[in-house]
């Protein structure tokens, strides 16, 4: 699984979004950040508190230019009907991917083959199509959006300042390094 600079695999999709359905191909992962936010099922219990607290960070990802998709390999009928029928569910904003033959959940390597399910994988993409972040949790564990978040400035700081890089716990506006021979044996 060594997804780190490498390009999106092409696919294309339907997704739910805004009241429609869409489709999306991973030409429409190109020209911006995006993240890639894979889950189990809907309809189950872990999945929607995820999905709802990238629902409440949505608008401060869109103002880093950053779009979100989240996969599971449910149908996009499926995905409508769950936001049509849970408060929780209903606050999505991004678009929600079918992925009922699991092409890109495989594409992606987090296809739970004895399940037909995603694991709960989040992709952070570059402009380019370039993976840049990978992160996979087991089913039992939560991500939360604001560490995505810090993650998500991280990279496209380094993407836009080459020759510095972002040390643990880094937040905005904290103090990057700039690798050299002067910093080794010193941090």
């Amino acid at each position: 699984m060594a997804y780190i600079n490498s390009e999106v695999k092409p696919f294309k999709a339907t997704a739910y979004h805004n009241g429609e359905f869409i489709d999306v191909t991973e030409a429409d992962l190109k020209g911006k950040w995006s993240v890639v936010f894979f889950y189990p099922a809907d309809f189950t219990f872990v999945c929607p508190t995820e999905l709802g607290d990238l629902a409440d960070n949505y608008a401060e990802f869109q103002k880093l230019g950053v779009e979100i998709y989240s996969v599971s390999t449910d149908t996009h009928f499926t995905h409508k009907a769950w936001h049509d029928s849970s408060p929780e569910i209903g606050k999505i904003n991004y678009p929600m991917i079918g992925d009922p033959t699991g092409q890109i959940t495989r594409n992606f390597d987090v296809m739970i083959e004895e399940a037909g399910l995603a694991d709960r994988g989040t992709f952070v993409i570059d402009p380019q199509g370039v993976i840049q972040i990978v992160e996979i949790n087991a089913g039992g564990v939560g991500r939360d959006a604001q560490e995505l978040l810090r993650k998500v400035k991280a990279a496209q700081y380094v993407a836009a300042h080459p020759g510095e890089v972002c040390p643990a716990k880094w937040k905005e506006g904290d103090a990057t390094l700039a690798p050299s021979l002067d910093l080794v044996g010193k941090i």
